[in-house]
């Protein structure tokens, strides 16, 4: 593959021109895609939930059209509809850039989606665009939902499988003195997978088995606040609620602003349940809205899920 963009002026993120190098199933509903390309050696290694967006090719045709530079989104969102490529976000799963690898973790809704079909069978040398985060940028990158505020003590993950390549992610990084727990919902018990965590992380898997999305993770999630929450609770005016149509449902806390409050919830995945999580937590527990991030990867009803 002849290497597409020039190392030019840094900018924090860029388009990357990659292939498949290949799949693996993981579980039941996740498919592990590993891509390659010559400029991966400077896709930033930044961990945790650190999302992209992945860009796939039009239905019969390449996508060497994508030298889109530093105004890719205005160009992409410039195009006729018939002529934009479907892009969605995902989370980077793991980055060799010794190897020119990053790992990307589909989910395989059954729905027939058309980024769950192209997952679904994807072979190597398939070739997609990913604008990810650029190593040599010399400042922060963004698109990382997990900002805890120094002074935490408590971490409480929650979400469904669209959140759970990043919250296993979140697991991998976390300080091994890090105590709290993580709770994920996925379709199949087969979905459930050893998590590298603390030892004072608890992680709870639930498999829905056909039951309705949110139906256990809620539940779970407030019977873990109960555990979790108590030391750290400061009533505060009761918020408005979230607006559940929103796109997105999206809030992460500044951590450089928030006062910390010794906890920290992150709750990522279908946008009512998510909702339903934030309104719980702050609204009637009372903990700080400045100590949750909750991010609606997609909504019932709506067109396109992240992964």
């Amino acid at each position: 593959m002849v290497r597409t963009q020039a190392r030019r002026a840094t900018r924090s993120y860029r388009l990357f021109t990659v292939e498949v190098r290949r799949t693996v199933r993981v579980s039941p509903s996740f498919l592990r895609v590993t891509f390659t390309g010559p400029d991966l050696d400077l896709f930033a290694d930044n961990g945790f939930d650190q999302r992209i967006k992945v860009v796939f090719p039009l239905p019969g045709q390449d996508i060497d059209h994508l030298e889109w530079g530093a105004d890719w989104h205005e160009r992409w969102r410039a195009l006729p509809e018939r002529e934009r490529n479907l892009m969605r976000t995902y989370t980077v799963r793991a980055v060799r850039r010794e190897l020119c690898e990053v790992d990307v973790e589909f989910v395989l809704h059954g729905d027939g989606g058309p980024a769950s079909r192209w997952a679904a069978a994807a072979r190597p040398g398939d070739r997609v665009g990913v604008v990810g985060p650029d190593a040599r940028y010399p400042g922060q990158h963004k698109g990382i939902g997990f900002t805890p505020p120094g002074g935490t003590r408590t971490i409480l993950l929650a979400g469904d499988e669209t959140a759970t390549p990043a919250a296993v992610s979140i697991l991998e990084r976390l300080s091994r003195h890090a105590r709290g727990e993580a709770v994920l919902e996925v379709p199949h018990a087969g979905d459930a997978r050893p998590a590298t965590a603390p030892a004072g992380m608890r992680v709870t898997w639930l498999a829905r088995r056909g039951a309705a999305h949110g139906s256990l993770l809620i539940p779970t999630v407030r019977d873990a606040v109960a555990r979790l929450a108590v030391p750290y609770l400061r009533r505060r005016t009761p918020l408005p609620e979230p607006d559940v149509d929103a796109d997105p449902l999206w809030e992460v806390p500044d951590p450089a602003a928030a006062v910390p409050t010794g906890m920290f919830a992150w709750l990522a995945g279908e946008s009512g349940a998510i909702a339903a999580l934030r309104r719980h937590l702050v609204g009637q527990v009372g903990l700080d809205r400045a100590s949750v991030a909750f991010m609606g990867y997609w909504r019932l009803g709506g067109a396109g899920r992240a992964g």
